[in-house]
């Protein structure tokens, strides 16, 4: 029996939420290579449930995720399971997402598209109220770390149709932003957001 697929579209530079029923699973996709995509997922009544990375790299002690990791919420509950990774497997779980002070430090005047308000208003689409902004789990984000602690922003290994598979623990409103970012190159040295994709399985 063929298992149906649904495929959205994240465009560049923009959000999307998306409900997530329990046990189902969903890709994302790099469909043209190294974008970066900010991923959260809330659950609970009021979405009050987070997924943390805090707590995610304290269970793993590790700063990079592998294949069969779980991925906790802020009360360490289990949210979800990654289940398959196609890219490099280097994603980030140190920053911040992007946000208006964020671009005028690197210099930018005026208002600049940033993750923080995507997550905002992607939940606001949808109906939701939006909390204040978590860490978010930065996919295909390639962050390097020296010996020194120094950390680098550097451009993403991830290949066009790479992908990365998890599994929801339970129902939840996964959000997903595309990121503005084309100060620094981490989505490619043309610094060029582009869209991604989700296919819910």
């Amino acid at each position: 029996m063929m298992v149906p697929v649904k495929t959205v579209t994240v465009p560049p530079r923009r959000g999307m939420a998306i409900p997530v029923p329990a046990g189902s699973s969903f890709e994302v996709v790099n469909v043209h290579g190294g974008q970066v995509v900010d991923m959260w997922a809330l659950a609970g009544p009021r979405l009050e449930r987070r997924l943390s990375m805090e707590h995610t790299r304290t269970v793993h002690s590790r700063l990079t995720l592998k294949v069969g990791d779980l991925l906790f919420d802020d009360l360490r509950q289990p949210l979800l399971e990654l289940t398959a990774d196609t890219s490099p497997g280097v994603h980030d779980m140190l920053i911040a997402a992007c946000d208006p002070v964020r671009y005028e430090m690197l210099g930018y005047e005026g208002r600049h598209d940033n993750c923080s308000d995507n997550f905002r208003m992607a939940l606001t689409d949808l109906g939701h109220e939006p909390p204040g902004v978590p860490s978010p789990l930065n996919l295909f984000m390639n962050i390097p770390w020296s010996e020194e602690g120094g950390l680098g922003f550097e451009q993403s290994p991830a290949e066009a149709g790479d992908m990365v598979r998890f599994r929801a623990e339970e129902s939840l409103i996964l959000v997903l932003s595309s990121c503005p970012q084309d100060m620094v190159p981490i989505s490619g040295e043309n610094m060029t957001p582009r869209e991604v994709e989700v296919r819910l399985i």
